[in-house]
Formats: C-alpha cells, structure tokens, sequence
C-alpha cells in the first residue's frame, strides 16, 4: 500500500492532475470564448497534457471495482456543444487514422468537439476520483488514466490537435477569423 501512495503522489502524477485539472477547467469555460482565443489555448495545454500523461509511471488496478464516474451523458452533450458552438463551421475534420480508413473509400469525418468531450470525461472522472482523496481509489483511477490513454485518449488528442492546427494557420482560415474580428468591432461601436 506505501508503494501505491508513493506512486499517486509522485512528481509527474501531480503534474499530469494539475494540467488535466486545468484542461477541464478550460473546457468548462469555453462557451464564452472567441474561437481565435479558444483555438490558441487549445494548442497550448494539449501538447502538454500529452507530454505529462505520457510521463505517468506504470501502475496496475489494485482494488476489485473501477472507480466511480463524474462525467454523465449530459455533463458530456454540454461539454461537447458548448465547443461545437465555438468551433461552429470548424469543427469537423477528416479523420486518417482509423483502421476503417484502410478500407474505406470516402473519408471518414470527425469532430473536434466530440474528442475534445472525450478527452474531457476521462479527465474529469480521473479529477473527481482524485478530490475525494482516498488513496486506493485514487490509484485505480490513475491507473484507468493512463491505459485510456494509452488505448483511446492520447490518439484523440494529437489528432485534434492536428486539426486545430489546420484551423489556427490554413490560409483559408484568416479571412474568417477577421471578419470576426470585424464583426466584434462592429459590436463594440454600437454598444
């Protein structure tokens, strides 16, 4: 049991909670804010909560039951809208990197708010678990992290970040990012 305490409360555990913590945050703020702003965040934080995740030390479930969840389907479907709503047009993406692909002959298209809301409920459960402070739960939790994010989340993660890539720098994508500029200067002259 020390070894399991030593391990949740190591440097990089700590870290990884701080970022995932201040991930979900972003993201439960994120209807109110500009896309340009949202976008360029975005880039910021998901490289490194990919850097800290992948840092995480190995660990294995010790309890029998998973942990409890936070994230229920409408805390996920607000998540998921509320960045919809900011990306608007933006938000879908063509996805290359599903074994489909390789016997598809039509892309396959994704939405950067469905991962985003993805990313987040593996975050956030692992958060919630990690607040009520018990250390073997704690563990399990960070345990189901890191294999999450081994297997679903990580992937996510840097496809997303591709995507907002494409988003932030396509030449395409500067005409539209002025004109809302222009339109919230607009605002703020009638107001």
């Amino acid at each position: 049991m020390e070894n399991n305490h030593q391990v949740i409360f190591s440097r990089d555990v700590v870290e990884f909670v701080t970022v995932a913590a201040e991930f979900c945050a972003y993201l439960e703020r994120a209807e109110s804010a500009k896309r340009s702003s949202f976008v360029d965040t975005t880039l910021k934080i998901l490289p490194l909560l990919y850097l800290k995740a992948s840092l995480l030390p190995e660990c294995e479930m010790v309890g029998d039951e998973a942990p409890e969840t936070y994230v229920t389907e409408e805390i996920y479907e607000l998540m998921r809208m509320n960045v919809a709503y900011v990306l608007r047009e933006k938000d879908d993406y063509l996805e290359v990197f599903l074994p489909e692909m390789a016997y598809s002959d039509t892309p396959i298209k994704k939405c950067i708010s469905e991962d985003l809301a993805d990313i987040y409920q593996d975050l956030k459960d692992f958060i919630f678990v990690f607040q009520l402070g018990y250390n073997e739960t704690m563990h399990d939790s960070l345990a189901i992290c890191k294999e999450h994010f081994a297997l679903y989340w990580g992937q996510k993660l840097v496809n997303t970040l591709r995507a907002l890539h494409d988003v932030k720098y396509n030449a395409d994508n500067k005409d539209e990012d002025e004109d809302e500029i222009d339109d919230d200067e607009k605002l703020n002259e009638v107001l």
